[in-house]
């Protein structure tokens, strides 16, 4: 097992011990959701892996300002997701708590109301 594989089964491990969550396969790779929404990525971006997950916006600006394994996530940035990469290595004690603050921010989400469609 190489470190990208040991990484994605300690998230797992993290993320599927929490109440409800589940793991889909989506885009290629892994996605742990709640209620039917994301709250914990892993995913390769031009060429490096990485861990998404979702912050409050204060939080996702110090830690791209303040840490350079941080970068604000593609197409889902601007609603507070960063991704952290997992090269040289990762603090699990930290990951462990901003998949759990990641995990509370999607779980308390209200669902967003689905586009009722035209009956013609």
């Amino acid at each position: 097992m190489n470190r990208e594989e040991r990484a994605a089964e300690r998230l797992r491990r993290i993320c599927l011990a929490l109440p409800e969550a589940s793991e889909t396969r989506s885009w290629g790779h892994p996605n742990f959701k709640v209620g039917g929404k994301a709250f914990a990525v892993i995913e390769k971006y031009k060429g490096a892996w990485a861990i998404a997950l979702k912050t409050e916006p204060e939080r996702q600006a110090f830690l791209v300002e303040n840490d350079s394994r941080f970068y604000v996530t593609p197409y889902v940035g601007k609603q507070g997701w960063v991704s952290m990469n997992i090269q040289p290595s990762v603090d699990w004690v930290q990951l462990k708590r901003m998949v759990l603050e990641s995990y509370r921010l999607v779980a308390a989400a209200p669902a967003k109301p689905r586009p009722r469609r035209r009956v013609r």
